[in-house]
């Protein structure tokens, strides 16, 4: 017969997979809104792209997992019942960002889900504030390098190709941005996929299995799996922000956009840096638009977008307290 604990910490990979698979569909649009928007792939064959670069992506380290797993709240204050409630605050404002159509962070709703499920079982002593502070500010300036970086590949394909027409170019940027979605895509995977990884180890360590944070290998193949999975399954909403309502795209911003956002996730993930890949690559596909004219960037979705990005940690945060109550309550009455 299951021990409680045993079921418990069951129940708490079963959360963290659903939270990948959200996570999946919910940044399928950090791949693929560009190029299916270019009409350079149709959304099918983009998906399916997608999914296999997420896949290969989560298996590059785990530097990023470590981070997630050590660097937010003191381990030892971290029970099953803390990750359960981090996912759950996690989770909830992912579908809620997915349904309203806005790219939010799911980094900042994991991070914050912990911080927030951790703080009320424990209190603010148990907060890392070196590597949270080090990790939100992380968070807050990478929009502002996915938006320079952007801005600078853009300005530098149109300096190489100043004199040729705009249709010429795109002809050619049409090949080139196959190989930058894929990129994109495989960056996506190396970033978001192991910071599950980092939840799952550490409700591992929690329940005694492991003892000390090393993720296993079935775990990376586990989360990757569930990335892949959710990335297959698309998320259409987002998809139709990121590819038509920021700037109207052609082939080469698309390229820009993906390679500048992919570059600026790699050199994270080489540090272990988890960021938003969302804000990534919608601030790069701003920095496109804006190099050719700042009224180009719909300026008004971009603020609610924003809003949005303000409210993540937060927002994550109680609800994983108000969870935290109530699966204490539960545990309690069980």
């Amino acid at each position: 017969m299951l021990s409680a604990q045993f079921a418990l910490l069951i129940v708490v990979f079963v959360w963290a997979v659903a939270f990948d698979f959200i996570n999946g569909f919910h940044d399928t649009a950090n791949a693929i809104a560009t190029v299916v928007s270019t009409r350079v792939l149709p959304p099918a064959a983009a998906i399916l792209m997608a999914a296999a670069l997420n896949f290969l992506g989560a298996f590059t380290g785990t530097a990023v997992a470590a981070t997630i797993g050590k660097g937010i709240v003191d381990p030892k204050a971290v029970t099953q019942i803390v990750v359960l409630a981090a996912l759950t605050g996690a989770i909830v404002w992912n579908l809620i960002t997915w349904y309203s159509g806005i790219p939010s962070s799911s980094s900042h709703a994991l991070i914050g889900g912990l911080a927030g499920a951790a703080t009320v079982a424990v209190g603010f002593g148990t907060l890392n504030w070196e590597g949270l502070g080090t990790i939100i500010l992380i968070l807050l300036v990478s929009p502002f390098a996915g938006l320079a970086a952007g801005y600078v590949v853009m300005l530098g394909v149109s300096w190489i190709f100043h004199n040729a027409s705009s249709g010429r170019v795109n002809r050619y940027f049409r090949r080139l941005q196959l190989l930058s979605a894929a990129f994109m895509a495989f960056s996506h995977g190396s970033n978001d996929a192991t910071k599950t990884m980092g939840i799952m180890t550490m409700a591992l360590v929690s329940f005694g299995a492991l003892s000390t944070f090393q993720v296993p290998w079935w775990v990376i193949t586990i989360s990757a799996l569930a990335m892949a999975l959710g990335t297959a399954a698309g998320g259409w909403r987002i998809i139709r922000t990121m590819g038509t309502r920021i700037i109207s795209l052609q082939p080469v911003h698309g390229f820009a956009a993906e390679t500048g956002a992919a570059v600026i996730i790699q050199v994270a993930t080489h540090f272990g840096m988890p960021l938003s890949t969302t804000h990534v690559i919608a601030s790069s596909i701003m920095g496109v638009g804006a190099s050719k004219r700042f009224s180009a960037v719909r300026w008004g979705i971009v603020g609610s977008m924003f809003v949005a990005w303000l409210l993540t940690i937060p927002a994550s945060a109680t609800v994983a307290a108000l969870a935290y109550l109530l699966f204490s309550m539960i545990s309690h009455v069980i």
